[in-house]
Formats: C-alpha cells, structure tokens, sequence
C-alpha cells in the first residue's frame, strides 16, 4: 500500500541529516568553552548514531513509527539535559542547548507528521519547555525566546501538511477505484447487454405474441430483464456515503419515451444513502408500470421538496391493479411491491399511499422526512 506521507518522511529525515552537520558545526565552535570537552564529545557522537538510526527507520512504512517517534522525544530531552554536565551555569544559560535547537526540532517534525498538529503543537510545547529548563530560564516569558515560537509553529504547519497529504492520498485513492469500477461496469454491462438482456428481450416478445403458458414466461422474463437493468444502472460511480445528492439527477436518469418527470427548478438535496433507497423505490415502481400496465401506458413522477418532507409522485394511466392482487403476488413469493417499494420507505421512516382500481391508472405517494433525508 502506498504511504501517503512517504515522501513527509524522507524529506524530514533529509533535513535531519542536514541539521546534524549543523549540531556537529556548533559543537566545533563551542567545545573550547566547555568544561568537560571529552564529555560532550560522546553526547555528539551519540547524536550522530541515533541520527543514522531514526533517519533509516522512519523512512521505511513497514516499521512501528510511533515507537521511534515517542523514542526520539527522549533522546532529544536526554542530549538536552545532558547540557550542564559539560558546561557551567555562565555557558548554558546564555546559548543553546547541546544538540542545538535546529537538530532538536526533527523530534517536533517527526510527532508532527504521524500525529498531525496537535501531535506537532504538543511535541513543540514540551520541548521547550525542557529547554527552558535546561538552560535555567523558566522565570521569563517562554515566548521572548525564540526556541518556544519555532518550535510551535513548525510543529503546527508539519501537522497540517501531513493531514493534506493523507486527505489527498485518500482522495486520490478513491478516484482511482471509481474508475476502476465504473470501467468494470461498463465492461459487464456491455456482455450482459450483447446477452442475457437480449435473451429475455426476446423471451418476453415472443412469449407474449404466443399467449398462454409462455404469456407467463414472458412476464418473468420481462421482470427479471427490468430487474437486471435495474442492478446494472445502480453499479454506477458511487456518491460518498453521508454527502447530499440532487435527487432530482438520480430520478431523471429513469426518464424515457414512456415516463415524464416534474421536478422543482431548484436541487432537491438529500442524504446519499436515502436518496438511493428513494430511486429504487421510483425504479420498482416504474418497473411495475412497464410490465402490468399494459400496451401503451405513460408513467408521471412528480418531485416536490416540501421543506421538511420530500414527496414523489408515480402515476400512470394503465390498467390499473384488481382488488387483491398485491396480497396474491406477495402469497406467490413476489416482493416487489412489499420489500422493493414499502418496505424501503418505512426503513426511511416514510410512508407509502396507493391510488389503484381496475381500469383507473396507480398512483404511488412517497413521503420521507427531511430529516431523515
């Protein structure tokens, strides 16, 4: 898996080995004035090795990074205490500490980059304190020294780049997946279409043109073809679970020769998982239409954004369904009324009213709280 703040790490560790040369530097020019030279030599040299080591684990994604982290936070409070044993209290309170506050900072930008800014921010407040310890200077104001202000502040910057890294990284990553999907949908769809579909187009035509028995086996056939289309058309690239859709778009995709919509002119916003629920129900509606509304019937959805309740509307002006045949189709295993339709809505929290007679069209009236959409 790609590691999103990979190159945070290598550039950080670069920078490490570059403040090294600095510490090193520093050492060259102040050892004269320390009073235990031999000393501060083996802190240095210490510095040195755990710079190699740090720098080598933290640019691998396969090691534990937060232990090395949480280590790097002692060895840079432990190289900083480590002050007053070579120097006296003249030389420590008036310069800075052994490891030098440049190489320090790496331990802030390490907790910055795993932690974030809060990791950052808190990384940078304890050690400067610890040097303002150190060096004898806890009764002035931290903020009148440099050390506390740079070391907050690239706590701070390091953490909110390494949130954008990651939120990138994540985006980046889900692009690629819906194209992945969408490229796979429109892959199966194109073998389904050239196949199956045809099939039972066929079974459906010629079963309806024979009657009888085989009148039976092109309504199967005609459902399960609507049922299939259904399924690939839901296969589309995927809104995030928990944004707001226009339900309107999703609604209007259903539209054809033989079914209208009326939408207002505004977005009709709703939460993406129930705007999903919304639009199967719509589909199965129309589906019903299409395959027991005889030769010829025009479908009406009307989509109406209410405030607190969002209200769809399915008529048509077929044939209408006879007293009892929902209870019958339910009786023979069919649950397209009850599971597809009714039973989505009241998941929502809605309800569901039927308008029907033999000879009289259906009309379908779905209502869902805004709240809950």
């Amino acid at each position: 898996m790609t590691d999103a703040v990979g190159p945070l790490w290598r550039a950080s560790q670069a920078f490490r080995l570059i403040t090294l040369v600095y510490a090193v530097s520093y050492q060259v020019a102040s050892v004269p004035y320390y009073s235990n030279g031999r000393l501060s030599w083996f802190f240095v040299a210490s510095m040195a090795v755990w710079t190699g080591i740090s720098a080598m684990l933290l640019s691998r994604p396969t090691v534990a990074r937060w232990k090395v982290v949480l280590a790097d936070q002692v060895v840079v409070i432990a190289l900083m205490a480590s002050t007053r044993l070579v120097t006296d209290h003249d030389w420590y309170s008036t310069h800075q500490t052994l490891p030098t506050t440049l190489w320090a900072t790496n331990a802030v930008i390490s907790a910055a980059i795993l932690f974030g800014p809060k990791g950052g921010i808190a990384s940078g407040i304890l050690l400067s304190v610890v040097s303002a310890v150190v060096r004898d200077q806890v009764d002035l104001d931290l903020w009148t020294d440099a050390t506390a202000p740079v070391l907050v502040s690239v706590g701070l910057a390091l953490g909110l780049a390494s949130n954008t890294a990651t939120r990138a990284h994540a985006e980046l990553e889900r692009a690629a997946r819906l194209a992945a999907i969408t490229e796979e949908r429109e892959r199966l769809a194109r073998q389904v279409h050239d196949g199956v579909l045809q099939v039972l187009a066929l079974v459906r035509r010629r079963g309806r043109e024979i009657g009888g028995a085989a009148g039976e086996l092109a309504e199967l056939a005609g459902e399960q073809e609507v049922a299939l289309r259904m399924l690939i058309s839901e296969q589309g690239v995927p809104t995030p679970s928990g944004e707001d859709v226009d339900l309107r778009s999703l609604i209007g995709k259903q539209v054809s020769a033989t079914v209208s919509l009326s939408a207002p002119g505004e977005p009709v916003l709703v939460n993406h998982d129930v705007a999903d629920e919304l639009s199967a129900a719509v589909s199965t509606a129309l589906s019903n239409v299409s395959l027991h509304a005889g030769e010829g019937a025009r479908a009406y959805v009307l989509l109406e954004d209410l405030g607190d309740v969002v209200v769809v509307s399915v008529r048509d002006d077929g044939c209408g369904i006879p007293v009892g045949r929902l209870a019958e189709a339910e009786a023979e295993g069919r649950m397209g009324v009850s599971k597809s339709i009714v039973g989505r809505i009241r998941t929502l929290g809605g309800t569901v009213e039927l308008d029907t007679g033999e000879g009289s069209g259906t009309e379908w009236e779905i209502r869902v709280p805004k709240g809950t959409a």
